[in-house]
């Protein structure tokens, strides 16, 4: 199950719509508003929220994660841990009228995508962490990771995992190696090609291949490729656009490439080794789902104790080794290779989970679509998909 799938395109822009038809300046929460009367030092305990099926279990027990597990042992801190985030967009819903009125979400720490948290960021609706008091954030977070543009300096966010928009493939059927984003509109494959039906999943890898350098992008790059998509709908260049359903597609052959996610490919290639995920020659875009801590939460302290313990290379690695996405902490590759198992030691060489030197040189974090940008970007592009 990836923590990118079934976005729901209507609502990415009507979330937006709705703040903007109330007025996104009254929503807007001052600096100085922000925190909470922290009682981490009396009550040891925090409310942590996440997606389904994106932290590490135990073999013999499900409800036991040993990672979160260990946190509690060593500190003393009591988690209440639940997977009620399953869409980045109904989760703002339920949480928005508490930050919007100033009041209590009632969680420490949430995990939400770039793009939502980049929502959250301009409404001012999450606190600040204290670096000071995260030796392990401000020693291993990835570099390629430490300063989008949505949150500069990361002073508001704190990877929970990372993954890459990118292009995968059955090599088998298909008889050839692809590149680039731009051998997805070769004429064999026409009809079997699927892209992502999510606004702010798709665009950025398909600006990319015309070059575009997806930190600065311009409207005029967004309704380019726009225009490029709708010539390739109508030709039936594009089979359809897809949430997570891709995956199926491309598992029984009735897709031969697609964008896709590359969490999901390492899972589809246990199955199938003839699927293959690339990095296009133009780039491809990095992204990541944050830790962040709402305002006003009582445990701000305990949060940011849990955020360092997973930038532990130690923890992050046995992280890693469950979740299998782009690990946010580099240093956790070593960590993995030195294991006596050989199948933990082999993900230390895999490039979807520790990109090699060469994948980084073609990855970029996309600047997030603006509040004043998204409801006349998302209709449009929903008129395209067929939403």
């Amino acid at each position: 199950m990836s923590r990118r799938s079934l976005l729901r395109a209507f609502g990415a822009g009507a979330a937006g719509a709705t703040l903007a038809g109330c007025g996104v300046p009254a929503a807007f929460v001052e600096p100085g508003d922000r925190a909470g009367r922290d009682s981490s030092a009396t009550d040891h305990t925090l409310h942590f929220a996440n997606w389904p099926l994106y932290i590490d279990t135990d073999d013999e027990d499900e409800s036991k994660r040993p990672t979160l597990d260990a946190f509690s042992q060593r500190t003393g801190i009591s988690v209440t841990y639940t997977e009620e985030i399953n869409d980045n967009d109904e989760f703002f819903g339920k949480i928005s009228p508490a930050l919007m009125n100033h009041q209590e979400t009632g969680r420490d720490l949430i995990v939400v995508s770039d793009w939502m948290a980049a929502r959250f960021v301009r409404l001012g609706w999450v606190q600040e962490m204290d670096r000071a008091k995260q030796p392990n954030v401000a020693t291993y977070l990835d570099p390629l990771l430490r300063s989008p543009a949505f949150d500069e300096g990361r002073l508001h966010s704190v990877p929970w995992q990372s993954g890459i928009t990118g292009i995968a493939y059955n090599r088998k059927k298909l008889g050839r190696e692809i590149r680039s984003t731009g051998d997805l509109w070769a004429a064999d494959l026409r009809g079997r090609v699927t892209l992502l039906s999510g606004l702010d999943e798709s665009f950025a890898l398909l600006m990319q291949g015309n070059g575009v350098d997806i930190t600065r992008w311009t409207a005029d790059d967004f309704h380019e490729i726009c225009e490029q998509t709708q010539k390739r709908v109508r030709s039936k260049h594009i089979r359809r656009f897809t949430g997570n359903d891709y995956i199926k597609d491309l598992a029984t052959g009735d897709v031969l490439a697609c964008q896709a996610y590359s969490g999901d490919v390492i899972q589809l290639q246990a199955d199938n080794p003839d699927i293959e995920f690339v990095v296009p020659e133009e780039g491809a875009e990095l992204w990541a789902e944050s830790l962040m801590i709402p305002n006003l939460a009582r445990h701000k302290r305990n949060a940011e104790r849990l955020v360092d313990h997973y930038y532990d290379p130690e923890v992050a690695a046995e992280l890693a080794t469950w979740v299998n996405y782009v690990c946010p902490v580099p240093a956790a590759r070593d960590v993995l290779a030195s294991s006596k198992d050989e199948e933990t030691a082999a993900l230390a060489e895999d490039p979807l989970i520790f990109p090699d030197d060469a994948m980084r040189k073609r990855l970029a974090i996309a600047r997030d679509i603006t509040s004043e940008e998204r409801m006349d970007f998302a209709k449009k592009w929903n008129s395209i998909v067929g939403l």
